[in-house]
């Protein structure tokens, strides 16, 4: 509902700050004007309980005027390309890597000389992983933040992380970083400040004098890490008080229910905004919302916050979008996109994590029955919004798929959990999977996955055994892997090492910082002699290293490959094939990939379902045509192979 007397206010606020809407701030003020509602509503539907909620309303209509003042002049054309492109991150033409910038090149300042790699290999878009300041030795591989706008001295400093992205943009290169919303370092100035006993700083937090209420929460909240991180409170010996902490002892949840708490936060936000952030990922969006009697996960209040955030956003810097890592069930993960009114409207991306685990799961059973019948759910994505899609990142394999899907496959999903965890840590006969359980839980017997893509798909025992056919097995299984998160819809985001094919590090159990923690074992230190083996014709880094290029080039030169609702999945006449159509623009690819280690076969028919009758398809992957046979006839698709299908019709 239009209120007249806040756009009033508002007019009355930007021409005393001489923002007027003339051809420099036209772009600012429409869209101060068009969201300034919303920003309203969302901002009292968490704060509007609150006696001062209007000076502290004030205060974010000043930040977001500040931050847009402060912007610089190359960042606001961007700003305006973006927003003429029209959700610029849809294209076909943007592939990604997420790396740790210490363990790749060693600091911020090498970064550039490295940066040919990824010409070379066709990626555009860099996720460093967190850069910002946090303790040694309890940092949580960054996501123990103790200053969000000073970068820790292992990488270098801020200058040259605005180096680095001035290069970027020169070469036509998209920047990712992290903010870390859910908690501080309990080394964070707040918390410091709250330990030593002051009330403003801890009203910052979730602090409580005694285990009544913690307790309450307790009966509700799952424990994320109940092996090392039991339990979601620490007590904190300086103050005899109980402190919120989900996910380590060292890690304070933040209490957004403090509208100071969200302006701080919100303000960093900017910074990063306003550093030439492309991308912004949400660390673990899922939590920053607590209410007692509930799980304190996927709240709807948390909804409401990342909306606000995201208008915010689109206001002041509206070339920066947000991607929300929310590692959760299918139907969850879709409401992240936004819901109702705010349909698309709340993160632009999200992570894939259901179609990752899927994948997981089709190459341990050799069947996609799961993968098919879990798609209904992620089918519900809006347009304008997009997947990051992967097949490993830097943290676990969670088996985030529903037990509907397990059920309705015709599994038992506790016993086909079990087979898959039993799979990936070897101790299925014929596995050649060298993967570890991670987060185990004695309770319930729950767990996630470690391992490189490499080790996971049987590389690692395949070069001990020195066996030519398991290595060659287990590079087909990589490139399948890859090709279907590639193909699938949205932005693919390789993990650092996994395009030549790094195994298992197990350097980590000998130090004392990360021996607690298995997934160290894929964040691999980059060996650049073992890099420089990409241009060693038939080495398994080159075979791996040519094979993800190629797919990467293929994706690029698809236009229909790009995010525009346009997946269609194929009906399955076998269920070792999982297959799905991708049309646009008068195109129609055809992607199939096969999960069996043996050939699989595809009746002809399946290219007569949809549309036109195909006479003729081209493998745009091994460049080879075929005429479409009769129904009774089959198209053969080798073992863990693919094909990336170009159809005619008559």
């Amino acid at each position: 509902m239009y209120q007249a007397y806040l756009h009033q206010e508002l007019e009355h606020y930007l021409i005393k700050r001489g923002i007027l809407p003339n051809d420099s701030d036209r772009r600012f003020w429409v869209r101060f004007m068009a969201n300034l509602e919303n920003i309203h509503s969302l901002f009292l539907e968490l704060y509007g309980f609150r006696h001062d909620k209007n000076e502290f309303f004030q205060e974010l209509l000043e930040l977001i005027t500040q931050t847009y003042l402060n912007r610089a002049a190359e960042l606001k054309n961007q700003d305006r390309e973006k927003e003429e492109k029209g959700h610029w991150f849809l294209s076909s033409e943007l592939a990604g890597m997420s790396l740790y910038v210490d363990r790749f090149a060693g600091n911020l300042k090498e970064m550039p000389h490295r940066l040919s790699h990824f010409q070379e290999l066709g990626v555009n878009l860099l996720h460093l992983m967190p850069l910002f300041q946090s303790p040694a030795t309890e940092s949580d591989g960054g996501y123990a933040v103790s200053d969000f706008q000073k970068v820790d001295s292992r990488f270098g400093n801020l200058d040259d992380l605005k180096n680095l992205g001035k290069i970027m943009r020169e070469e036509g290169m998209y920047l990712m970083l992290d903010i870390v919303l859910n908690h501080t370092s309990r080394l964070h100035p707040w918390a410091i400040k709250a330990k030593s006993g002051d009330p403003h700083y801890q009203e910052y937090y979730h602090m409580y004098s005694d285990r009544y209420i913690p307790d309450q929460f307790e009966q509700y909240m799952p424990e994320i890490f109940p092996d090392t991180s039991p339990g979601n409170f620490t007590y904190v010996e300086e103050v005899h008080k109980w402190v919120m902490t989900v996910f380590h002892s060292y890690q304070w949840d933040l209490n957004f229910a403090n509208p100071r708490v969200f302006l701080e936060m919100m303000g960093n936000i900017y910074f990063y905004a306003n550093l030439g952030v492309d991308i912004l990922r949400v660390d673990a969006p899922a939590f920053i919302w607590k209410e007692l009697g509930t799980s304190c996960q996927n709240q709807p209040k948390a909804h409401t916050l990342l909306r606000l955030i995201k208008l915010c956003i689109q206001t002041a810097s509206p070339g920066m979008a947000l991607l929300g890592e929310a590692i959760v069930a299918p139907s969850a993960i879709i409401k992240y996109f936004g819901t109702d009114y705010f349909h698309g409207k709340e993160c632009d991306l999200a992570y894939n994590a259901s179609q990752m685990a899927l994948q997981w799961e089709a190459l341990a059973t050799g069947k996609t029955r799961v993968m098919l019948e879990a798609q209904s759910d992620v089918l519900q994505k809006p347009y304008g919004c997009t997947w990051l899609t992967y097949t490993r990142c830097h943290d676990d394999i969670g088996l985030v798929f529903e037990d509907d899907s397990v059920r309705a496959s015709g599994f038992n999903p506790w016993d086909h959990k079990n087979f898959i965890k039993d799979y990936y840590t070897g101790k299925i006969p014929g596995s050649e999977s060298r993967g570890e359980l991670f987060s185990y839980n004695p309770k319930n017997h729950d767990a996630r996955l470690s391992g490189t893509l490499a080790s996971l798909c049987g590389l690692e025992k395949a070069l001990e055994a020195n066996d030519p056919q398991k290595i060659e097995i287990a590079i087909q299984k990589i490139l399948l892997m890859q090709a279907q998160s590639m193909f699938i819809g949205g932005i693919p985001m390789l993990f650092y090492g996994d395009e030549l094919g790094y195994t298992n590090d197990y350097s980590y159990l000998n130090d004392s910082s990360k021996s607690y923690d298995n997934r160290w074992m894929h964040r691999p230190s980059i060996n650049w002699e073992k890099n420089a083996r990409i241009h060693e014709p038939g080495s398994v880094e080159e075979r791996i290293f040519s094979g993800t290029r190629q797919l990467l080039s293929l994706r690029k030169s698809l236009e229909p490959i790009g995010d525009y609702k346009n997946i269609q999945w194929l009906s399955s006449h076998n269920d070792h094939i999982a297959g799905f159509i991708r049309a646009y623009d008068h195109r129609k690819i055809y992607c199939l990939f096969n999960y069996q280690g043996a050939d699989s076969y595809l009746t002809w028919f399946i290219f007569k379902e949809h549309g036109h009758p195909i006479y003729k398809i081209h493998d745009l992957w091994e460049n080879k045509e075929y005429t479409v046979g009769l129904d009774h006839e089959y198209l053969v698709i080798k073992p863990y192979s693919f094909m990336i299908l170009e159809t005619y019709s008559q």
